[in-house]
């Protein structure tokens, strides 16, 4: 019986042992499909193919762009944003580059965190913008002769539909933005107006406008998506704010959050704090400010 046992208890180590191999393998390559799924957004972005852009989102109805104090919901708001205020203002409504516009995006520092289905992910990822017009198309181009930097982070998430990565709600926060010539320090404050109007009053408006406004020198921290490694919990919303150098917390302006739409919700969400050393699925925390 002793004999039968050790066995049993060797065969036992050596299947988790390779259940472990298998699982850790499944789950990098899920991770670097996600992760590829967005640096080829990009790739895409540079280069204005927003048909393509828009072709990578899904059709799921709770699919949402969030972007400089406004949201575009569904294909139909995404389409307006891409295709629509990007497209007409940059490329004057057409798919591609045109002559001398230069607008880079580099995407970096990526944190991809996956669900125990591998069908629903979260991507954490700064972006470094150089964007600009060759002097040679200063008069020819409606925006003339000018050279800019911008830096933003993405609090992403995807799902996986017919078998493919797609891009779900996307939320890009563009935190700073620079003249070439003057530096980000000189940055004149609100650098990008924030939108006014919704759709269909502003025919490339936003279906709503919301409170995430937040551009340089506003320094409030976007809420990550993901606890502590090493304690489990998240940062209290208090060490998210911004105030003035010496002043109290409650000066600054509210924190920013990662809460959903009314009416959209992630299944099987839970508000319970989780422990130390725990492992949490993203997908499984509902976020909500203190």
């Amino acid at each position: 019986m002793g004999q039968e046992f050790a066995e049993l208890k060797e065969q036992v180590q050596a299947l988790s042992k390779e259940l472990s191999r298998v699982v850790g393998k499944y789950k990098h390559a899920t991770e670097s499909e996600v992760r590829k799924t967005h640096f080829k957004y990009g790739y895409y972005l540079d280069k204005c193919l927003y048909n393509e852009v828009v072709d990578m989102f899904s059709d799921h109805p709770d699919a949402y762009v969030e972007f400089l104090g406004s949201r575009y919901r569904g294909k139909a708001g995404i389409k307006r944003l891409y295709q629509g205020r990007f497209q007409q203002t940059f490329v004057k409504g057409r798919n591609g580059p045109v002559h001398g516009f230069l607008l880079d995006h580099i995407m970096m520092q990526d944190i991809v965190d996956v669900d125990s289905t591998g069908t629903h992910a979260w991507c954490r990822m700064r972006a470094l913008m150089q964007a600009g017009t060759h002097q040679s198309i200063e008069e020819a181009y409606p925006l003339g002769h000018r050279q800019w930097w911008e830096g933003g982070l993405y609090e992403n998430e995807y799902i996986k539909e017919g078998g493919a990565w797609k891009l779900f709600r996307y939320r890009y926060f563009p935190f700073w933005h620079a003249e070439f010539e003057r530096g980000w320090s000189h940055t004149k404050k609100n650098y990008i107006p924030w939108p006014s109007k919704t759709f269909p009053e502003d025919p490339v408006g936003p279906d709503e406008i919301i409170e995430q406004k937040m551009l340089w020198p506003d320094t409030r921290v976007v809420p990550f998506h993901y606890p502590h490694p090493v304690t489990g919990k998240q940062i209290a919303s208090d060490d998210l704010r911004a105030p003035k150098h010496g002043e109290d917390v409650n000066s600054g302006d509210l924190p920013l959050t990662l809460e959903l739409p009314e009416g959209q919700s992630r299944p099987g969400a839970t508000a319970e704090e989780p422990k130390p050393g725990d492992k949490v699925l993203p997908d499984l925390v509902q976020f909500k400010a203190e």
